[in-house]
Formats: structure tokens, sequence, C-alpha cells
């Protein structure tokens, strides 16, 4: 039994375990075969999202009166899992752009639910949340994107940056100024992005990391919304709507990270087993297996917090301090651990066609996205 077969989440079932194996299987047969060619166009094929639409894995958690499939976050969770486990990034379920059907569930109102539902969760329709600005970082408040009414349409004005899914998105979810007052003053907008002249995607983005998803600076020029489209029918209600949004999407992070930490303890153990050193395999050596036992300790550590939260949040319990804890200290312990792992392969570990090197690549956002982790720490803090 590897190490990832000893232990079974509390919250996990039998319908569970059987979307897991639906899961992988997708990820092998259509994701994981072309990953480098994803990772080169910074760009996943639309058929593949249509395939998961087919599969049931899209809009998993949307409420079936919405036209979703009515799941929960564990149905979300193991689906974050396994393609954590098969080193991937390429489909945009990871935590950067999981959250944008989650947005949209919570502002949509039911006759934008009725226009936009079906086709998300066919996979026909590619979502963006569009928040983040240059030099705004975490700070919400900070947003400068201006939205004026104009009889039955909002002109928009400004620009955003790291927008996940930019380029392709058919709908975007689009967070603009409607006042100035910090919290009440943010408001949301659903675009048309296909049909929307002034939603100009600039360019997409070079990163270091997860580069099978296409990541954009977008400029708003004269956008116009019309006002039907403003999420929910009314204005400033964009960052209540948001702090729910993102409590689930920082434990879908650290689901993410503590995946990634395991799949790569597996693939070390099984490296060193193999790799034969000095007349012995890298695995006889102390150091090796102590290094390996600590890192499965902190694993096994961070699998039974991220469980203990999935359940709150089942339940509707779980606080935004819990979040925070969850998403800086997996993270933290994501990239530690992959790096302690990648160290035993050597030379093969900085190759990038090695699995192991892509999990390392790819941590990195994860202590930045969703919140930076000395902005986790702040929250915290102030529940103490």
């Amino acid at each position: 039994m590897g190490y990832l077969d000893s232990y079974r989440s509390p919250w996990m079932t039998d319908e569970l375990e059987m979307l897991a194996q639906t899961a992988r299987r997708f990820f092998e047969e259509h994701v994981t075969p072309r990953d480098a060619e994803f990772r080169k166009n910074h760009e996943i094929d639309r058929a593949v999202w249509r395939r998961a639409g087919e599969l049931g894995l899209v809009g998993m958690s949307i409420p079936e009166e919405l036209g979703g499939h009515g799941g929960t976050f564990a149905h979300e969770a193991v689906v974050v899992q396994e393609q954590a486990y098969q080193c991937n990034t390429s489909f945009g379920f990871v935590p950067g752009a999981l959250n944008a059907p989650a947005v949209f569930t919570q502002i949509a109102s039911p006759e934008q639910s009725r226009e936009w539902t079906p086709k998300i969760v066919a996979g026909e329709c590619i979502t963006a949340f569009a928040l983040t600005e240059p030099g705004m970082g975490s700070d919400m408040k900070a947003l400068r994107t201006r939205a004026v009414r104009h009889g039955d349409k909002y002109v928009i004005n400004g620009a955003k940056t790291f927008i996940t899914h930019g380029k392709q998105a058919d709908l975007c979810m689009l967070a603009a100024r409607t006042s100035d007052e910090p919290r009440e003053g943010i408001s949301l907008f659903l675009v048309d992005t296909k049909n929307s002249p002034g939603f100009q995607v600039q360019k997409v983005l070079e990163k270091i990391g997860q580069n099978g998803l296409d990541t954009c600076e977008i400029f708003l020029d004269n956008l116009e919304v019309p006002v039907e489209n403003l999420a929910g029918g009314r204005e400033g209600n964009g960052f209540s709507k948001l702090n729910d949004v993102f409590r689930s999407e920082r434990l879908s992070i650290a689901v993410s990270a503590i995946a990634s930490a395991e799949r790569a303890i597996e693939l070390a153990v099984q490296h060193s087993r193999d790799r034969q050193m000095f007349g012995q395999t890298l695995w006889d050596f102390q150091n090796t297996r102590m290094k390996l036992a600590e890192c499965a300790s902190e694993a096994r550590a961070g699998r039974m917090m991220v469980d203990a939260l999935i359940m709150k949040e089942l339940e509707g319990t779980l606080t935004m301090q819990e979040a925070a804890m969850a998403k800086y200290w997996c993270s933290e312990k994501q990239c530690e651990i992959i790096d302690t792992c990648l160290q035993l392969f050597g030379g093969y570990g900085y190759m990038a066609e090695y699995p192991i090197a892509q999990l390392y690549m790819d941590a990195r956002i994860q202590k930045i996205y969703g919140g930076a982790n000395e902005v986790m720490k702040e929250l915290v803090a102030r529940g103490l």
C-alpha cells in the first residue's frame, strides 16, 4: 500500500470515490497526455472543457435549482485533489481559476443563472473573474476600475491583471467601483466578453509556473455593460459576496497544496527506491528515509487539518480565520515538501519534463493568489 492509499478522509463517501475515479480517468485520458502542448500554448483545448461538461465535472456545486449538479464543496475538492495527483494545472480546476463559477453562483440573479448556467455546466462557457488590478495586490478596497451608469447601461474604464482565463473566457465576472465608499462602493458585473468591444485582452502573461492557463492583462476602454448585467441587480454588494467566495477558495488552495505535497512524496519514495548510488539505492541512505519521514508527517498533519475544515465547510461553520490558517500553512508546507522531494532527484528534478519539476514550478503561486500569505496571517491575528 502506497502513501496515498494509506488514509481515507472522513468526509469521503462511496459516491465521491466514484467521482474521483471519473476525474482520474478524465485527466489521464484528456489532459495529462497533452499537458506539454497546453503549457506551450498557454491555454487548453476547449474540447477538453466540453468533455469535462459531458462527464459532469463542471458546475458540480452549483445548486440544481440554478441549473447545476447540486453537489457540495466535497465534490469540488475531489476533483482538485485528482488534478493535483496528476501534477497538472492546465485544466482550469486549480484554485486560481476555480473561483469564477463560485463567484457566478454567489452573485447571479435567477434570470442571469438561467441564461448562463446551462452553458457553464456543459463546458461550453469558460468563465473568468476579474478583480486584481495593477498595484492593487490583495487589497480589495484599493480597487480603481470605475463603472458609471448612463441610462440603461454602465460604462466601465480601468485595467485588470493576472486574470486567469482572461483570453478564453466567454463570461467574465468583473469587479468595479460604483461609488467612493471603500467597501459598499464595489459592484460586480457580468460581461459577455465575445460581444463587448471595450473588453480588450492586452497580452497573455509569461509565468514561471501554471503555464497551461492563460493569465492575462485586460484593458477596459469604455466597456458598455447593460444595466441588467449588474450582478444581483444591486450596486455595492460586491465586497460581502466576494468574502464568502474567498473563504471556500482559500480552503481549495489548501486542498490542492496538500494533495500536491502528497504526490511529491509518492514520487520521491518511488524514485529513491529505484535510484542506484554507490552500490545501494538512494532509499538505503538513512538521510533519505529521515527526510521523507519528515515530509510524510507534515503532509499527514496538513491532510487532517484540511479534512477537518472540509467537514466544517460542509456544515456551514467554517470561519474566515480557519480558511486563512489552512491556506497559508498548507501552501507553505507544499513548497517546502516539494523542494525537499525534488532535491532527492538530483539534476533530474530540475528538468521540466519530470513531474516533480512541474509540481515545484506550479506550487509557488499558491502562497500568493487567493490572498498573499502575509495577509492570511493578518486575518488569523485579528481573530486572536
